[in-house]
């Protein structure tokens, strides 16, 4: 899935610090409500994905590499894809999600807002 089909989804996960308005899992948590978007944050709001009360279309994890893959091993949930944002990728982690057939991609939806909505 390319960034600008991800921005065409409507049901987003956002994992990270949303609490923090220094943090860009704030930034982009809040910039997606503000676009109409449905959103659910997960790490200090939702505890899990598995948490999220409805269907998921994509995952945003903006979190250390390393708690990003025991999210995403834990993860019981459907999904069309996954946005590592910069910072939260690592060779374990993409390893361990094409091991298991998880879609995804390195990129930014802050930059997919600006571009595409």
């Amino acid at each position: 899935m390319e960034l600008q089909e991800i921005m065409r989804q409507r049901v987003f996960a956002v994992v990270g610090n949303t609490l923090d308005s220094e943090k860009y899992a704030y930034k982009i948590k809040q910039g997606m409500i503000e676009k109409g978007y449905t959103v659910y944050a997960v790490g200090k709001e939702l505890p899990s994905l598995n948490d999220v009360p409805e269907e998921i279309d994509i995952i945003d994890l903006c979190i250390h590499p390393a708690k990003g893959l025991e999210l995403m091993r834990e993860c019981k949930r459907s999904f069309k894809c996954i946005v590592l944002q910069p910072g939260a990728e690592s060779a374990e982690l993409t390893a361990y999600l094409e091991e298991k057939g998880m879609p995804y991609i390195n990129g930014c939806l802050l930059v997919g807002m600006r571009l595409f909505t």
